[in-house]
């Protein structure tokens, strides 16, 4: 199987699954995504572990999950909001936990741990908030929204590679990701917002104003994201964030762009009062 079919055929698997799970019901949602935050939480501290550092890997995977979790309890109306205040004290149980480990740089290792949790666990478990619509009883599992956040990301990360390949003179970033030009940002721009349209039209849950933003959001914090990434791998020394995606690298690799973006669309949307 030659390079291009093998990515392909992983490209097709991963949209495949990325949808899926989040289309059919709210539990399927909630075992992916739970999965993909474990394994893309592992990779970010089996990175450090490569730099020389040793992040509390179990307990942060552990906290990863259960703040996950909780999130989903608390969006989809199980238990009271007020229940997220728990996800406080895991933080601190991180430096609880690396004073019982016999290592040095316990500062560095708990920071790396947290970060962990803030980087990779914390905008996956925004998801919850983001597929669950509040109703005047509770509320309703609605997917069409990440639905949507998806087709923009894939829409603007495929069209600034193609535009960065065809037209990129002057480059975004050439000491973090020399392949990333203004020409391809621009491009991709210029097609995530037509996505964002389309989204307007098809899941009008959200108005066309509304839906542009969170483009803008996505060309922006995507952008971002993705060269926070790269910068990290650069400095350790590695091509792809891990191997779990054949022809793609890790799932860090495929997921840079929403880790960053997320956040900021999960403010957004309170602020035009979805949540």
């Amino acid at each position: 199987m030659n390079d291009l079919t093998k990515r392909s055929l992983t490209g097709a698997a991963y949209v495949a699954i990325m949808l899926v799970g989040v289309i059919i019901h709210p539990l399927i949602f909630a075992v992916v995504y739970g999965v993909i935050l474990f394994f893309a939480q592992s990779e970010f501290y089996k990175i450090y572990e490569n730099w020389g550092y040793s992040p509390h890997r179990v307990f942060g995977l552990i906290t990863g999950v259960v703040l996950f979790v909780l999130f989903f309890l608390v969006a989809s109306h199980i238990i009271p909001y007020i229940f997220i205040l728990f996800s406080v004290p895991f933080l601190l149980f991180v430096f609880i936990a690396e004073l019982l480990r016999s290592n040095n740089n316990a500062i560095k290792n708990s920071s790396i741990t947290v970060f962990g949790l803030v980087y990779v666990a914390l905008p996956f478990s925004l998801l919850n908030f983001i597929v669950f619509a509040p109703t005047l009883t509770g509320s309703t599992y609605y997917p069409w929204i990440l639905v949507g956040i998806f087709f923009i990301i894939w829409s603007y990360d495929s069209m600034a590679y193609v535009s960065g390949s065809l037209f990129g003179k002057h480059k975004m970033a050439p000491k973090i990701s020399p392949k990333k030009s203004w020409e391809g940002f621009v491009g991709g721009a210029v097609f995530a917002v037509i996505i964002g349209i389309v989204c307007a039209v098809l899941f009008q849950e959200i108005s066309m104003p509304e839906w542009i933003v969170i483009s803008l959001i996505i060309v922006i914090f995507g952008t971002l994201g993705d060269l926070f990434e790269s910068k990290l791998k650069r400095e350790i020394g590695l091509k792809d964030s891990g191997d779990i995606l054949p022809g793609h690298g890790g799932l860090l690799d495929r997921f840079d762009s929403l880790l960053f973006s997320v956040p900021v669309i999960f403010i957004w949307l309170n602020l035009i009062d979805k949540f």
